[in-house]
């Protein structure tokens, strides 16, 4: 069963309620300088990843005394923001990563937009800002794709990105809390990720370095926990591999994730096994396909996962596939994990049968071209 809350009727101001006792009204403001349909043929015909952006931007503010208002689907453009604004000196900011997909009567549908809005809700406690309603959250998505629904683009493996963030906008020099905040989504054209099936990638062991450590911010998502996996992942370039692996900050022998990934080791017997710790972002992606695996039968466990464990699994035959999951490629194979040690070679020649599985399912789920029994996709458009 799926959720079908896509309305026929355009209006220049949408209602979405709050945990409040009032709702807020989306205003609409259509952009003057939409581009016209060749330019945007062109663009989809080739998007890239986060190269391109549509023409239009859900803002939504907030104040201590205020709460949320202004809400709005406006023109995409800067933001105007004073130099002493705490976004820019204590880096108050979230963010989230999510997609819109056509299926194949035109309609568009979100994965799982709630699943996101409660991961902003978690990351904005973390961070001290205000928690923006799960369904302002849907509603803004829902606008913006309504109002750009041409951008989203109909090929095979395609989609459009939606990227939620929230920044500290109050201007003030002082270590505390900002009393003014900007929630905004922009939302960009994305092609297939693999344009001739996933392939492999090579992974680097980082040991120098920690993606976060215990009671820091590594189960939120912010630009901090990326700003530093930026110059591990750097150092990953530098030796061939595509990705970087974090281990704990505190004995340096436990599986985290990737800089923007999550990862999935296959036992033989079917086991799904995945690293748990307080200082990991919790995967919609991955969350979904361990449920998936779950629907099979499989077991799945999330646990605390050593590096020596990984490497010994292999070498014996008990773990047979190994993969990295998260909200752009959706599954990627691992061929190895590279450091400074020995390398932990890929079980499998190519990409695991169930790691190719549970893809596949999975996308098969968020295109419509199979049934969603756990309610997942939510409509945003009617069919064409």
């Amino acid at each position: 069963m799926s959720h079908d809350s896509a309305s026929t009727d355009s209006a220049s101001t949408d209602t979405a309620s709050t945990d409040g006792d009032f709702a807020l009204e989306f205003a609409s403001t259509p952009s003057p300088e939409r581009r016209a349909a060749a330019e945007r043929e062109e663009i989809l015909a080739d998007p890239g990843f986060g190269k391109h952006f549509t023409d239009h931007m859900a803002t939504v503010e907030w104040s201590l005394d205020g709460g949320w208002h202004s809400a709005s689907i406006h023109p995409y453009g800067p933001l105007t923001l004073d130099p002493s604004a705490s976004v820019f000196h204590y880096a108050q900011e979230i963010f989230e990563g999510m997609k819109a997909y056509r299926h194949a009567d035109g309609s568009v549908w979100s994965f799982r937009p709630d699943a996101n809005a409660r991961r902003f809700q978690r990351s904005a406690r973390r961070l001290a800002l205000p928690e923006l309603p799960v369904e302002v959250f849907v509603e803004s998505v829902r606008q913006l794709v309504r109002a750009d629904v041409d951008w989203v683009p109909s090929a095979p493996e395609t989609s459009l990105y939606l990227r939620p963030f929230m920044i500290a906008t109050e201007s003030f020099l002082g270590v505390r809390a900002a009393q003014e905040v900007a929630y905004h989504c922009i939302a960009s054209p994305a092609g297939a990720y693999f344009t001739s099936g996933p392939k492999p990638v090579s992974i680097w062991l980082s040991t120098k370095y920690a993606r976060a450590a215990r009671g820091g911010t590594g189960a939120a998502k912010t630009g901090g926990n990326y700003a530093a996996s930026l110059l591990p992942q750097q150092e990953a370039y530098e030796q061939g591999c595509q990705q970087v692996m974090f281990l704990d900050s505190e004995e340096g022998r436990y599986l985290e994730e990737l800089g923007g990934m999550n990862v999935v080791l296959v036992k033989s017997d079917g086991t799904l096994v995945t690293p748990d710790s307080e200082s990991i972002l919790e995967g919609i992606t991955r969350d979904s396909i361990l449920q998936l695996a779950e629907d099979r039968g499989l077991r799945v466990e999330r646990r605390r996962v050593t590096l020596d464990e990984w490497r010994d699994g292999v070498a014996d035959g008990s773990i047979t596939e190994a993969f990295a999951c998260g909200t752009a490629a959706v599954v990627t194979p691992i061929a190895e994990l590279r450091g400074e040690g020995p390398t932990i070679g890929s079980p499998t020649v190519g990409a695991g049968e169930l790691t190719m599985s549970l893809r596949q399912e999975l996308t098969d789920i968020q295109y419509g071209r199979r049934p969603d029994p756990h309610g997942w996709m939510t409509r945003l458009t009617d069919p064409a």
